[in-house]
């Protein structure tokens, strides 16, 4: 159990780049599963959530190595063996829902263990289970697995989602992929994840419209075999959190490779609550499509929206980014509302800032006041079982005077690569301590 120790109330200055996507990479590592050739995916971010797939691969038979600081490269093999699947790794990531479509291109009958990661109400997998059903993929849940049963499988000429979500629109993309015919995705997720798998699939052929709407339309082939090589998109989330880091210290810092496309709204409301920063630099990612820039943030007075701050499917503002308005909100002058409605749990996990002398009132398990600006003070705090929530609490800390102790950063350190080596290369002055 790591923790971190931070010396807070510390301005931060010089240049971090945004690393990839977490939320891309684990779902084109089980796309690749997709091909029957080599696929090699750059720019893959070495964190812990990377390393639990790779060992829920490596255990049902994939062959995997990292080549270089940032490439991995997978090999599928001519069977796959999900009776064999890692279950203690299996069962610490939301990701491994991802085998569901993926293992019903190569096995009639199967088990996928029950997910875990992050700790965050009732997070039902029925939309899955009704997206995948109209596919020809029956699933029967049981106490610690899901029973698969994938024996005639069909395009779907009509497939309505149940919910927009990412994992679920992912999902039903993998399922249309390697079926022959056209299939029709409705109330599609249009976040960057589902997008970055778009293209990685169309580069192995599969025709794909649509791809950023929320109408999908795919002609899926029988069979990929091919050798194929993609980079995987930046995170906005990542961006997110050196954004609230620079706001919370009032710094000047340079945020390179940010993907403005998903995270406008975002940096609108921060610019209406008086925060500074340009752009000082346009460009395109490695993967051609996504549009990136770089930010340079400037020390800023906020005031607090009149609006409440709430979250919503693409092109709204990022579900996961929605905590980081939360330290930010601390040092805003007035009242602010925070409305997490996706998650009932989430919203319960913003009041350990209170132990950081935040003024956090929780309205019911959805709703957060937030008065401020407040001086935040140091204190020891034990992660949350998730990774934003976790988050949040590190970037008040860098804000809070005094020695703070973040306790057991595992949920943080699923989602982020050397997020300590980083803030500190800024100035903060934090350092990593193993017990």
């Amino acid at each position: 159990m790591s923790s971190f120790q931070i010396d807070g109330g510390r301005r931060l200055s010089g240049t971090v780049t945004t690393n990839a996507s977490k939320n891309a990479a684990v779902v084109l590592m089980n796309a690749a599963l997709l091909n029957r050739g080599v696929t090699t995916l750059k720019n893959v971010p070495r964190i812990e959530e990377v390393n639990r797939i790779i060992e829920v691969l490596q255990s049902i038979g994939v062959g995997i190595r990292w080549s270089g600081q940032s490439s991995l490269i997978l090999t599928p093999p001519r069977q796959l063996t999900p009776d064999a699947i890692n279950y203690r790794s299996a069962i610490q990531t939301r990701s491994v829902l991802f085998l569901l479509p993926v293992l019903a291109h190569r096995h009639q009958s199967f088990r996928v263990p029950q997910p875990g990661g992050c700790r965050l109400g009732k997070r039902t997998v029925r939309p899955h289970l009704y997206a995948l059903e109209q596919f020809g993929i029956s699933i029967r849940t049981s106490r610690k697995h899901y029973q698969v049963t994938a024996r005639e499988l069909r395009p779907g000429p009509n497939v309505v989602l149940y919910e927009s979500g990412d994992t679920v629109t992912e999902n039903a993309i993998m399922a249309a992929a390697l079926i022959p015919g056209t299939t029709v995705i409705k109330f599609a997720s249009a976040n960057y994840q589902v997008v970055d798998l778009c293209h990685f699939l169309t580069k192995l052929g599969v025709k794909i419209t649509g791809i950023g709407s929320t109408t999908l339309k795919i002609e899926g082939r029988r069979l990929i075999n091919q050798s194929v090589s993609y980079s995987i998109t930046e995170d906005p989330i990542e961006t997110m959190l050196f954004l609230a880091a620079a706001a919370v210290t009032r710094s000047t810092i340079t945020i390179r490779r940010c993907p403005i496309d998903f995270l406008e709204l975002e940096l609108l409301k921060l610019e209406k609550m008086g925060f500074r920063y340009k752009v000082i630099k346009r460009y395109l990612a490695h993967n051609g499509v996504t549009a990136l820039v770089d930010l340079k943030t400037s020390p800023s007075n906020l005031t607090a929206l009149e609006e409440k701050i709430y979250a919503r499917p693409f092109p709204g503002i990022n579900i996961d980014n929605l905590p980081f308005f939360v330290p930010i909100a601390t040092q805003a002058k007035g009242t602010t509302l925070i409305f997490d409605w996706v998650y009932e749990n989430r919203a319960i996990y913003y009041t350990e800032l209170s132990k950081l002398g935040a003024n956090i009132t929780l309205a019911d398990p959805h709703r957060v006041y937030i008065a401020g600006p407040t001086t935040l003070r140091a204190n020891e705090i034990i992660c949350p079982p998730a990774l934003r929530p976790s988050s949040i609490i590190l970037v008040a800390m860098l804000a809070a005077k005094g020695r703070s102790l973040l306790r057991n950063i595992y949920s943080i350190e699923r989602g982020y690569e050397d997020l300590c080596g980083r803030l500190g290369s800024l100035g903060a002055k934090i350092k990593k301590i193993e017990s």
